[in-house]
């Protein structure tokens, strides 16, 4: 059951959770796009509206205890002791399943309270209520993807979510079709988000179905266990909680940073002059349309994060502190790889980008969103990647204060630049930026000194630099040059394919990534025989 002893468990385990992670966003796009021209811009604002505050009310239920379960899992299986490991698996489901009853009351009947008086739109109350249910199964689902995670097999966690997004965008938009047309935006916004309940149970069982699969392997393992010491449930809900409480507070203020849109945006657009309806149709494309584009390139840095989690804490708790460090510099530098080229890459074509994706909105209106959200991709990828080097570490207070400052730059920016009637809707995205570079900034200091970390200025930094600002003149110039030659969509597509092309040949061909670190990837040693072949590294 066990496959942390391979070399590579981190690095595969970010691939198995990248790939999954690319389909989830593929089903997500199919979801979004559609989504967006079913219920239109009134219909996403609600939809928009109601969902950071399921999410804010679902990391109150279940953040933290996730990660913890990895955490602590992990550590007891390091040390051969399945049986303390299944214990803490047991006692935090039941503490979830707890958490999310609590949150679902809450939410279900505080909804109409929440929309009217907090967030000034009650026509999402609706909306709010579809999606409250999904708080009774996620917390559960929850429990049993921290404890694979513990046990590094991240293929289940894979399977599990894909399964939870197929249900979801199917039925989600076949509801949202129906609703829309036959009740109209507000019932269609219910539609779309309740499929978010349904593939929650579909994931659920899927999992649930796995654990009880094996159960004759894990008797097998607990019975066998080395170095167990009973211990009382009492003292086992303090440790969790102990770990969780840091964890679940610096994962809520993420969420809240959406909550402050729904919060500031309408009504200091309506003091910028802007009419309710306007300032919905606004918050609807920056929250709904831009924002989903800038976290989509996170698939994978959310896969390095899961997977540092576990890798890290059993480096901790064997004393292996060279290959927590190795770990924790290898998923820095490929971070960097993947977030730097999505933040240029959508910066040169954002106009474009969102002409394709929403042929029905102002493309000059939310290219320019687009725009000046587009760093937030680097910021937001290296805050996954250092959460999870930290939580791994044990140091799960650090993204806590971190955080608060960011949100902290968050409410002062958006609070006063959204009001300006120059920048309006602007400010809230200048200020999303703000809020997670200075978060990241935080983390990154903390993590530099904590480990000891000698990072390569010029590999870590000035190559990848290099290489995306050679790749954004690229990309700017061949849809300039396309366009005089042909016009439509297709220009967008060529110009996209090209700037990956250059983005890999150029940071291969000026040494951006090393061969250590092409070995060190999964399959690694075929893939630099490979580019060997062709010329591309030395």
């Amino acid at each position: 059951m066990r496959t942390g002893s391979k070399k590579n468990t981190f690095l595969m385990g970010t691939l198995i959770l990248g790939a999954a992670g690319v389909i989830i966003k593929i089903l997500g796009a199919v979801f979004r796009i559609p989504l967006g021209h079913f219920i239109g811009a009134e219909g996403m604002g609600y939809y928009q509206t109601a969902y950071p505050v399921y999410a804010l009310f679902l990391t109150l239920a279940t953040a933290g205890f996730p990660t913890a379960i990895a955490k602590l899992v992990s550590e007891q299986a390091a040390l051969g002791n399945h049986k303390g490991a299944n214990e803490i698996f047991k006692i935090t489901h039941i503490m979830l399943f707890l958490t999310g009853l609590i949150s679902f009351l809450v939410l279900f009947f505080g909804a109409e309270y929440i929309v009217t008086n907090v967030q000034h739109n009650p026509n999402a109350v609706t909306a709010m209520r579809a999606i409250a249910p999904a708080l009774l199964i996620v917390p559960s689902m929850s429990a049993y993807r921290g404890y694979y995670q513990g046990y590094q097999q991240m293929s289940r966690i894979a399977i599990s979510q894909i399964v939870e997004q197929m249900f979801r965008v199917f039925l989600g938009l076949t509801l949202a079709y129906i609703l829309m047309k036959s009740m109209g935006a507000k019932y269609g916004a219910a539609g779309g988000i309740s499929g978010a309940t349904i593939g929650a149970l579909c994931s659920f069982l899927f999992l649930a179905l796995i654990y009880f699969k094996d159960t004759k392997q894990r008797k097998e393992q607990i019975k066998n266990s080395v170095g167990y010491v009973k211990q009382s449930t009492s003292s086992i809900i303090k440790k969790i909680i102990w770990v969780v409480v840091p964890i679940s507070i610096g994962a809520c203020v993420m969420p809240l940073v959406n909550v402050v849109d729904t919060v500031i945006v309408i009504s200091r657009l309506e003091a910028a002059g802007y009419t309710w309806m306007s300032a919905n149709s606004m918050l609807g494309q920056l929250t709904g349309m831009a924002m989903p584009i800038i976290v989509m390139p996170m698939i994978f840095t959310t896969a390095i994060g899961m997977s540092l989690v576990p890798a890290i804490s059993e480096s901790y708790t064997l004393k292996k502190y060279d290959e927590a460090r190795r770990n924790a510099k290898i998923a820095f530098k490929i971070t960097l790889l993947l977030v730097l080229p999505c933040a240029f890459g959508l910066a040169s074509l954002a106009s474009p980008l969102m002409e394709l994706l929403y042929p029905k909105q102002p493309s000059n209106v939310v290219g320019l969103m687009l725009f000046a959200l587009a760093p937030a991709c680097v910021f937001l990828g290296l805050l996954y990647t250092f959460n999870g080097i930290l939580q791994g570490m044990g140091k799960p207070m650090v993204p806590v204060y971190a955080l608060l400052c960011g949100i902290f730059v968050k409410v002062v920016v958006s609070y006063t630049l959204t009001a300006m009637p120059q920048i309006n809707i602007i400010g809230s995205a200048l200020g999303t930026v703000l809020s997670y570079m200075v978060a990241a900034c935080i983390e990154f200091v903390y993590i530099k000194k904590a480990l000891d970390l000698k990072l390569n200025i010029m590999q870590f930094f000035i190559k990848p630099l290099i290489t995306v600002m050679i790749m954004f003149v690229c990309v700017r110039l061949s849809y300039a040059g396309l366009n005089m030659i042909v016009t439509g969509k297709i220009t967008t597509l060529i110009s996209v394919m090209i700037g990956g092309i250059v983005y890999v040949a150029v940071l291969l061909l000026i040494g951006g990534i090393t061969k250590e670190e092409i070995l060190a990837m999964p399959k690694g040693p075929k893939v630099y025989s490979k580019l060997q072949k062709i010329k591309l590294v030395r």
